[in-house]
């Protein structure tokens, strides 16, 4: 069994009538993923590509139990729709919304560590174990089951690992965007604990990439808990100058903290294998596997 999703999972879409929820609802039910209902305030009642629409988070876990949500709301009401989701005693909330509040996630953060709703996002791509189910907006075509976790802060490094991991026929067991905010939910520390005692994963590929301290926290976990599978990291912005946001609202260098050159140095002290280059993300994740498989 996979990590935070298999094909047991079920699956429901705050936001089911939007555009981008209506396009990737469709795509996560041509993958096989068992959506089960959708929740758009005053739309209740109707039918939306075949899936029952509720008011509330909770009339829709009364009536199709699921496990898993999938926000797909507005910026200035996605952390409500977190909260709601969390209320409503989704064990999982994958937030898609990019541009919410500091503040508001603060909130948000807030009131689930009163629960037991895990957070990925927001401002994330989500989640997929191949072959299973996937939660969110990637490109199902290019991921095949594998042994290789992936936790990424960057959606589009994301695709681009997984391809070449794909292109070598490794595949991954689950691959996670962790989201590009500065307040986000899981992270390294967290997933790697999770992938820590997971059977498909024969071992974790981080991607990281400027600003905040997730990499350095990782670090310090992998270098405490003898950590028992292999791991590799490529950490982009080598060349980001202090204060240059890259790409995310949370990838940016701030004071002496946050940058690509300490995390490197933190992560390589810790036994992680450092990629100097992206385009070498897939070869040296089939090193390491054939160096654990030659031990």
């Amino acid at each position: 069994m996979s990590i935070l999703l298999d094909r047991n999972s079920r699956i429901l879409i705050q936001g089911i009538t939007g555009q981008q929820a209506s396009f990737h609802t469709e795509r996560m039910l041509e993958y096989g993923t068992k959506v089960v209902a959708g929740v758009t305030p005053g739309k209740g009642g109707r039918l939306h590509l075949g899936l029952p629409v509720f008011n509330t988070v909770e009339q829709a876990v009364r009536q199709e139990a699921p496990d898993i949500s999938i926000v797909f709301v507005p910026p200035l009401a996605a952390a409500d729709a977190v909260m709601e989701a969390a209320a409503g005693g989704l064990k999982l909330i994958v937030c898609i919304t990019e541009g919410i509040p500091n503040l508001d996630m603060l909130k948000a953060k807030r009131f689930l560590a009163e629960k037991e709703s895990s957070l990925i996002g927001p401002n994330t791509p989500g989640l997929i174990s191949p072959g299973q189910g996937k939660a969110g907006i990637m490109p199902a075509s290019i991921h095949r089951p594998g042994p290789v976790g992936l936790i990424s802060r960057s959606g589009t490094l994301t695709y681009e690992a997984v391809y070449q991991l794909s292109q070598l026929g490794l595949g991954q067991s689950t691959a996670i965007g962790i989201g590009g905010d500065p307040i986000v939910g899981l992270k390294f520390v967290e997933l790697l604990e999770m992938f820590k005692s997971d059977s498909l994963t024969e071992a974790v590929l981080m991607i990281g990439e400027i600003g905040g301290q997730a990499e350095e926290e990782a670090a310090e976990y992998l270098r405490q808990s003898d950590y028992p599978k292999p791991v590799a990291a490529y950490v982009a912005g080598l060349t980001a100058p202090k204060g240059k946001r890259l790409g995310h609202a949370g990838a940016i260098i701030e004071g002496n903290e946050g940058s690509a050159q300490d995390k490197v140095k933190c992560l390589a002290a810790a036994g992680v294998k450092i990629i100097e280059n992206p385009a070498w993300i897939g070869q040296t994740v089939r090193e390491l596997l054939a160096e654990k498989k030659g031990s």
